[in-house]
């Protein structure tokens, strides 16, 4: 071989190391010369089995059986039997089919629940739609010994009960978790007596976070896919390393493979409470707020569709003393995003009674940073204020949310629906309805709550009030006159 060839030889294979080279880089730099960014995605590595965890977690999932006693429970049978007279031909008759369950005994309806144990001194966190109005409460183990439970403390709003069984000895217990540690997509595993069926396991994964279903003011659930049935309400969630990472509470009764469970870290704060107070005192600011939606930001003169919108103010509560104003967006709470409506109700509730804290809203497009100092939340308190008016003619309304628009089949979600009508009232008077849709309030147009407030406040000033009700499916005018 001639030295020109071993020349053109030598050239090619340093092109070749060049390309070759050139590519590697390529793989790890941009055009730019800035590192490329992975789109290796490092599978998360599975365990063969879940046997141990659900060895170890086991003996703390406890099951719950509650009797509650509920009174005349033969009143069904007395509507249409009874009460029978000493001669009645049909008494005979009644306790030759049904034995000696005399229309007027007492009925005792007996439900099913789950639950975990927290420390060896035998503290159970439970659902409290599990153990509510219970008259008797057993709880038994996996190894069946049983107990007798008593009821430490209940929190109706998250759905939490804490109750507590007494042993001679040292009780097992789960390890609470984190729940914000979870990402969607991370493996849980549940462990209920679905149906009855003690000790059942079923796995999937998170399917979503913080999720709101309607179910109370503070949800924020864990959605899952795996199983869940009727039974498995106050059982764990649990992560791959066996910690206690949510409470299983809700399902879809029209889906399939659709739970939701309460995150830990909202029952640790609750069941700290329960345990010292036997209640859970909450920061109240004393606002009613709606989401905020794209129309409504428009209206309002906001770019974006995010914080809480003022649809009330309770005279003389913490947002009033704070000149927060009907109409006002909440941006921001003590430091706090409000991105979603619901974010404003957990961090109120949160806050330490008589702490000051800081309010960004919007008002008419400006930004205002006002101050509030925050009060305890007072069960007794009504869940929405009414203007005076609304207390004089004897009306209350309520939003129309997705869920009651499919329920009644409307079209629109606009107006406001009657909740009630006070017996005796000029709205009963007037002819309203439980359920009916206010669309007008003297000839101008409802479309939300936020419309309706300053209708009503504007038509006090009348002597005559003339309402557009949709009555199933029916327009209809209604009047109420208010110097009568």
């Amino acid at each position: 071989m001639d030295n020109k060839k071993k020349r053109q030889l030598s050239l090619i294979a340093v092109a070749l190391v060049s390309i070759v080279f050139g590519l590697a880089l390529a793989s790890r730099f941009d055009l730019m010369g800035r590192p490329a960014a992975s789109n290796t995605v490092t599978p998360q590595t599975l365990p063969a089995s879940f046997a141990s965890l659900v060895k170890a977690v086991s003996p703390a999932v406890v099951n719950i059986s509650t009797v509650r006693t509920i009174k005349g429970g033969g009143r069904v049978f007395r509507h249409f039997m009874g009460p029978f007279d000493k001669n009645d031909p049909f008494r005979d008759f009644f306790e030759k089919f049904f034995g000696d369950q005399s229309p007027e005994r007492d009925l005792k309806q007996r439900s099913l629940g789950s639950g975990f144990i927290i420390d060896k001194d035998g503290y159970i966190i439970t659902n409290n739609h599990v153990i509510e109005r219970a008259d008797q409460i057993k709880v038994r183990l996996a190894d069946e010994r049983e107990f007798s439970a008593e009821i430490i403390g209940r929190d109706p709003k998250t759905d939490l009960a804490l109750i507590k069984i007494d042993s001679f000895r040292d009780l097992p217990s789960v390890t609470l978790g984190d729940s914000e540690a979870l990402s969607v997509g991370d493996w849980v595993i549940t462990i209920g007596n679905p149906f009855g069926l003690n000790h059942t396991v079923t796995a999937g994964i998170v399917s979503a976070k913080g999720r709101f279903i309607g179910a109370g003011p503070y949800d924020d659930f864990i959605q899952t896919d795996a199983s869940i049935n009727p039974g498995n309400s106050g059982g764990p969630l649990l992560n791959v390393r066996g910690e206690v990472v949510g409470i299983n509470t809700a399902i879809v009764a029209t889906g399939q493979g659709i739970g939701f469970a309460i995150p830990i870290n909202i029952a640790k704060e609750i069941i700290v409470q329960l345990k010292e107070k036997q209640r859970v005192v909450r920061g109240w600011l004393g606002v009613a707020i709606q989401k905020m939606t794209p129309e409504l930001a428009r209206s309002f003169g906001i770019k974006e569709g995010k914080g809480a919108l003022v649809g009330d103010v309770f005279a003389g509560s913490p947002a009033d003393k704070a000149n927060i104003k009907r109409g006002d967006v909440i941006i921001e709470f003590d430091g706090q995003k409000i991105d979603e409506m619901s974010d404003l109700p957990r961090l109120v509730a949160n806050t330490p009674v008589g702490k000051t804290v800081t309010i960004k809203i919007t008002r008419e497009g400006q930004e205002h940073t006002l101050t509030a100092k925050i009060a305890e939340m007072k069960e007794e308190k009504p869940p929405v204020a009414k203007t005076n008016v609304e207390i004089k003619i004897g009306l209350s309304v309520q939003e129309i949310t997705p869920e009651i628009a499919e329920k009644l089949g409307l079209e629109d979600e606009s107006g406001v629906i009657v909740a009630g009508v006070a017996p005796g009232s000029p709205a009963e008077d007037a002819d309203f309805n439980q359920a009916d849709i206010i669309k007008e309030i003297n000839r101008k147009g409802i479309k939300n709550l936020i419309d309706y407030r300053m209708a009503m406040d504007k038509a006090a000033k009348e002597d005559t009030i003339l309402f557009l009700v949709q009555r199933e499916g029916q327009t209809l005018y209604l009047t109420i006159n208010l110097r009568e």
